[in-house]
């Protein structure tokens, strides 16, 4: 599957795998967010929030392992 990418006016579209797409958008992070309202006759009975971060986690963040020793 592939999707195409619009750079501007000047810059051709490039076509590229959705695999390496979802890739930089994690690389990046990706924010999602929505609200959902439950109502009865114009009375607002539930309201729920979502906000999420989606991204990668790069290896240098990770802490260290137990028992793995630094080269030096």
């Amino acid at each position: 599957m592939t999707a195409v990418l619009d750079h501007g006016t000047d810059a051709p579209m490039e076509r590229i795998a959705l695999v390496d797409l979802l890739d930089r958008l994690l690389a990046g992070g990706v924010v999602i967010t929505g609200d959902l309202v439950i109502s009865i006759a114009g009375v607002d009975l539930v309201e729920v929030s979502l906000r999420a971060l989606v991204t990668a986690v790069r290896a240098e963040l990770l802490p260290d392992e137990p028992g793995e020793e630094e080269e030096p």
